[in-house]
């Protein structure tokens, strides 16, 4: 017996099932209203002051932001600052970084260069009068702004890098295999938040959770903790936004199953969850 064929009228579209016409429904409806985000729960895991930018970008788009720091910053112990005028180059591998260093030094040496990890930290030295900077246009890690051609041209020069307690050692190491003499200004800490994840737990249980932003390898260790092993296994059903490569490498081998690279400044991950959102 033949197989029946759905007929359809000339000009006329084939009927589409309830579920994908109620999808493509909901798409026309955000694009008409311009909220593409509208109706997504979106956890942002940054520190709580970083994370406002992004949180706003997210709600502008329609979507419900659910700040949940997985890293909380301190003041580092405080030790006597080098003596800034023996340095030639600054570099600044964060915004926090900027923040706090400018919290201990209000007259910086005439003659210092500066350079920043990722656009984000040059914005925060521009908001303070700093210019130029030197930052990479691409990428916001330690390896962006090796690759920038001033950085190969250290040889002699005196480099104090401003970071947290501890952290990726490539900059320095790179640096000093270069020809810089090169000093840690160490000026925070990130340390693991005391935080109440039940509530979160619970969102997941009802489903208001699509998403979940984290921003560092390091993060993403602390929001497991955080989490416990039920946590865990919600955590990694749910679409994972990360800024780097890197962490997403970290992030499937710890058993995520969706990994998205999203770029690391905000602009570029609100961009990134609307583009991803946008097509279901």
């Amino acid at each position: 017996m033949p197989t029946a064929r759905a007929r359809t009228r000339p000009g006329s579209l084939p009927r589409q099932s309830k579920s994908c016409g109620a999808r493509a429904q909901t798409r026309f409806f955000r694009r008409l209203s311009n909220k593409p985000l509208e109706g997504r729960g979106i956890v942002v895991t940054r520190p709580a002051a970083q994370a406002r930018n992004l949180a706003s970008l997210i709600e502008r788009a329609g979507g419900r932001a659910l700040v949940f720091p997985a890293i909380e910053i301190e003041d580092a112990t405080e030790r006597p600052l080098p003596p800034l005028e023996r340095f030639d180059l600054a570099i600044f591998v964060s915004p926090t970084a900027v923040e706090r260093a400018f919290r201990r030094v209000r007259d910086w040496p005439p003659k210092l260069r500066y350079a920043a990890i990722g656009r984000g930290t040059a914005r925060e030295l521009a908001r303070r009068g700093i210019a130029p900077v030197l930052a990479p246009e691409r990428g916001a890690d330690s390896e962006a702004l090796l690759a920038l051609a001033p950085m190969h041209e250290v040889k002699g020069k005196q480099v104090a890098i401003f970071r947290g307690e501890g952290g990726r050692e490539v900059l320095g190491e790179t640096l000093a295999a270069r020809g810089a003499h090169v000093e840690y200004v160490e000026c925070y800490r990130r340390v693991l938040p005391r935080a109440d994840s039940g509530p979160l737990l619970a969102a997941w249980g009802d489903g208001a959770i699509d998403a979940v932003v984290v921003s560092s390898g390091e993060g993403l260790q602390n929001l497991l903790k955080l989490l416990g092993d039920a946590g865990r296994r919600h955590l990694f059903a749910t679409p994972l936004f990360v800024p780097h490569e890197r962490i997403a490498e970290q992030a499937s081998a710890l058993g995520a199953r969706k990994v998205i690279v999203g770029g690391p400044g905000d602009d570029e991950m609100s961009a990134r969850l609307v583009a991803y959102f946008d097509s279901r």
